[in-house]
């Protein structure tokens, strides 16, 4: 064996793990540094195409090479530098952001490489080991990666610790009434609803954006709770059970709203009882407990509560008996409060009806706070429509656009397309531009080839974008073409690549729905 091959397979291989690290510190970091994610993802990556597992074959089989023919290693070193094909190293919508925890994780990263690679040279003696070594780590950097995120986990721990103590302590200063909100979906929606309609009666701060987890909810409160602050509403999202009664402990909710259980998130939860489980921990310190009846899960869980001497607020959008029902009618809504008809009240316009049951919980939250009704009716025609949650414009060209790509959920896509057809012109064109869901486990398929279905009898065109979903919505949207649906199936493999469609195929009249946009670190 050369020395200077087995320098050169060496260095490659090093360097091949420094790029291969910066690619899976980005997944990483989106997806909130959770061990187990970088592999998770490396999956759904090298198995998305077959060139691509093509490559990753190439990979391994250089590097099981490496311990007869150190040069094979050049090989697993190119597949680890350049591989998996579209995962990019900068990131076209979620870069790489250099933040203290990245390059803690980096760093520790680095270390881990340095001692496999130094243990087996001394361990076995000479360059020839170490060439191995590094071989595997450059087709293992997911697997090093999430061990390294595991071990640095307890001093994470600790370190945003400081931060939620500061935030505890400011909660308890300006002591603001907590309007805590969690829900498979319409979280974001809800927590703008709740916002807006307390806004003429109260001094509000809610958590911008998705800061839903401890470090955006500790951010939120140390940077936005002022004194004088009435109201906080502050969104919480969840993976799993006791995150939010974590959050609950230093932030106690005096009314709590869950506004649905859904296939969400799915894929961590691996059941909707879990997932309620998770959900229903907002209720546990909250005086006030505001649920969506419609859903059945919530429904049976106002009746648990009630029955433990708990106040609960049940919302609907189907039953005037409810405590506070908003039902649609002729373009508009009826709120009745426990039957008794309150008024009718204006929607907010641009052709994308909310979720009424999402109004209906707000509206409880205002009315346990004290608002009158009529200013409550009087507010619900302004409602603000969320960023990207079936946002409508219409473009220079002249195309309406609806802009769903924050929605991720089976409930909330059925309202999307509900939406495209109200608002598509007789003899336009209809578009829909999706990658459709992720996280709903082991509905996803099947979830997705509904909704490619549903899409092709509303729309005339359906963009499928990227790979994750490929084959479950094409396999909907061929069930619609053989019901006798003429809908037009194009693929692009990118989001801006089908913006760039859109904007060449479409113009005034025509209409298109933007369903959903998977972040550039899935396939």
């Amino acid at each position: 064996m050369s020395t200077a091959v087995a320098g050169v397979a060496l260095a490659a291989c090093v360097a091949a793990c420094a790029l291969g690290g910066l690619r899976w510190l980005r997944v990483a970091q989106r997806e909130h540094y959770l061990a187990g994610s970088a592999s998770r993802f490396a999956r759904r990556w090298w198995a998305s195409g077959a060139l691509d597992a093509s490559l990753a074959l190439a990979g391994v089989a250089g590097a099981c090479a490496s311990v007869v023919e150190p040069a094979a290693a050049c090989a697993t070193a190119l597949v680890a530098a350049a591989g998996p094909l579209g995962l990019g190293l900068r990131g076209r919508t979620a870069p790489l952001a250099w933040t203290r925890r990245l390059r803690t994780a980096a760093a520790a990263l680095a270390l881990a490489v340095a001692i496999v690679v130094g243990a087996a040279a001394a361990a076995a003696g000479g360059l020839a080991p170490a060439v191995v070594a590094a071989a595997f780590c450059a087709v293992l950097v997911p697997v090093l990666l999430d061990a390294v995120l595991a071990l640095l986990s307890p001093f994470e721990e600790r370190v945003a610790a400081r931060f939620v103590q500061a935030a505890a302590e400011r909660v308890r200063r300006v002591a603001p009434t907590v309007v805590a909100i969690t829900g498979s979906y319409g979280k974001t929606t809800t927590k703008g609803y709740v916002a807006h309609l307390l806004a003429t009666s109260r001094t509000v701060v809610a958590s911008p954006r998705s800061f839903n987890n401890r470090a955006g909810l500790a951010r939120t409160v140390n940077e936005l709770l002022v004194p004088g602050t009435d109201v906080l509403v502050a969104e919480m999202g969840t993976y799993g059970v006791g995150e939010i009664a974590a959050l609950c402990s230093w932030l106690p909710p005096t009314i709590s709203v869950i506004t649905a259980i859904g296939p969400v998130h799915l894929e961590r939860f691996k059941s909707l009882d879990t997932t309620l489980r998770a959900k229903s921990e907002i209720t546990e310190r909250a005086e006030v407990s505001v649920l969506n009846v419609d859903d059945e899960r919530l429904a049976a869980l106002a009746g648990r509560l009630e029955g433990a001497g708990r106040r609960v607020v049940r919302c609907s959008a189907l039953d005037s008996r409810a405590d506070v029902a908003l039902v649609a009618q002729d373009g508009g809504a009826v709120l009745y409060r426990r039957g008794v008809l309150v008024g009718t009240a204006g929607l907010p316009g641009g052709g994308a009806v909310p979720a009424l049951s999402n109004v209906a919980c707000a509206l409880g939250v205002a009315f346990a706070l004290g608002v009158e009704d009529g200013t409550a009716l009087e507010r619900i025609a302004s409602l603000p429509v969320a960023a990207n949650r079936l946002e409508a414009t219409t473009s220079p060209s002249g195309v309406t656009v609806l802009d769903d790509t924050y929605n991720s959920n089976p409930a909330g896509a059925a309202l999307a397309l509900a939406a495209l057809e109200r608002v598509g012109r007789p003899g336009g064109r209809r578009v829909v531009v999706t990658p459709g869901m992720v996280e709903l486990g082991p509905l996803q398929a099947s979830e997705n080839a509904r909704f490619a279905t549903s899409a092709g009898s509303v729309a005339t065109d359906v963009v499928v974008v990227g790979r994750t979903n490929r084959r479950a919505l094409e396999k909907g949207l061929a069930t619609a073409r053989e019901s006798g649906l003429a809908v037009t199936v194009h693929r692009q493999p990118t989001r801006d690549a089908a913006v760039a469609f859109v904007r060449a195929e479409l113009g005034p009249g025509d209409a298109v729905l933007y369903e959903n946009d998977l972040p550039d670190h899935y396939p």
